[in-house]
């Protein structure tokens, strides 16, 4: 029996295994699409109808007409009036709103005078991603506000002011126009999903082998070190895929997930993230002692790095540089790159090529990391 009959033997034990066992079998496979789904609904970082509050002593047609300004826009959300500053502590302990803008008295009359009117609005920071969107809305809006009171001001003077200069700038969003959430986290949200089923998976492979008892008749059989290692593989890389295509797919047809780039190099890099993803759970399986280690250790493995290492949800440039050392170790950080490079700005062979290269890399290196770690056991 040569070695692709015995790799082709414990391939189809694998699947027999798996066959066997439907319900872990129908998790495996729907549990990514589920988790793609509900993720990419319940994430979002679009910041939008905040709830405000807004408070004024002035009451004025010119106050009432500033405040105007804010229900008018799609960001802020006013939800009702208060009466003072003191209000605002009351508002924000209870939740009722993000937002205060505070028209003082007098607002009014040194509008009407040319002179400089202050306002002032107060963020609740215990959201900070609110509080920062919100700070620069509210400056934009006051800086738009003021021009044209400057405006009506010098009309109501007789100055001509269409002469000035002005300044206009044109602002262009590339590759997600319309700064949608889901273009950005959808493409990173699919390497996490796979990283943590496959490393999940893969990681209580060969640990339930020896609690079962047949690691010592793998032991005993003419399969070497890394027949046993394509054999485990191979099963759990299907898999990998289907379910690649599965998400992939209620991506781009509930999300409407563009796909701008080479679908071929988005599949090269996939096969070479399921690879490492694969061969970090057998790792794992290879040096975990029993089936709960495994699990901890897959769930440690996978997950933390996927989320906070990969740039999947936040910038790596703005983690502390050792950190951002350590995303080195974990394959996510690349396929991240891969995905939304081949999404959304068309990136092909020649601008992914090093993160292709280093999947492959560590691709190698952590099966023959396997292999050895598998063989010492087995010794």
């Amino acid at each position: 029996m040569n070695a692709l009959n015995r790799i082709a033997a414990l391939i189809a034990k694998e699947f027999r295994h798996l066959g066997r066992d439907r319900r872990t079998l129908a998790v495996v496979l729907a549990l990514p699409v589920l988790q793609m789904i509900l993720f990419a609904y319940a994430i979002s970082f679009d910041v939008k109808n905040v709830s405000t509050v807004v408070i004024d002593q002035d009451r004025t047609p010119a106050s009432a007409a500033y405040l105007r300004s804010y229900s008018s826009s799609d960001f802020f959300r006013v939800v009702g009036n208060a009466d003072s500053l003191a209000d605002v502590d009351r508002v924000f302990d209870h939740n009722l709103a993000r937002i205060a803008v505070v028209v003082p008295a007098g607002f009014g009359h040194h509008l009407a005078a040319g002179e400089q009117a202050a306002v002032a609005v107060y963020l609740d920071g215990s959201e900070p991603t609110a509080a920062r969107v919100g700070q620069a809305f509210a400056t934009a809006l006051n800086q738009a506000y003021g021009q044209r009171v400057t405006i009506d001001w010098a009309d109501r003077q007789g100055l001509d002011v269409t002469s000035a200069g002005q300044l206009e700038p044109r602002v262009r969003t590339w590759y997600n126009p319309e700064k949608r959430s889901s273009d950005f986290l959808i493409p990173g949200l699919m390497v996490v999903i796979i990283m943590v089923v496959a490393v999940q998976q893969t990681a209580v492979s060969l640990v339930r082998e020896r609690e079962q008892g047949t690691d010592e008749q793998l032991a005993i059989s003419p399969l070497a070190g890394w027949e046993l290692m394509i054999g485990k593989l191979a099963p759990w890389t299907l898999l990998a895929f289907a379910e690649l295509a599965a998400v992939t797919a209620v991506g781009m047809g509930f999300f409407g997930l563009p796909l701008r780039g080479s679908l071929g190099v988005l599949a090269l890099g996939a096969a070479l993230f399921v690879f490492c993803s694969l061969g970090l759970g057998l790792v794992i399986s290879a040096v975990a002692p029993t089936l709960e280690s495994a699990n901890m250790l897959g769930l440690l493995l996978s997950i933390l790095p996927a989320f906070i290492l990969s740039g999947f949800a936040f910038p790596l440039d703005s983690i502390p540089g050792w950190l951002q050392a350590v995303s080195w170790l974990f394959p996510a950080r690349f396929m991240v790159t891969i995905s939304r490079g081949v999404f959304l700005k068309g990136a092909g062979f020649g601008e992914l090529w090093t993160d292709l290269a280093a999947l492959a890399g560590y691709a190698v290196i952590v099966i023959v990391v396997a292999v050895l770690l598998t063989a010492r056991r087995r010794r």
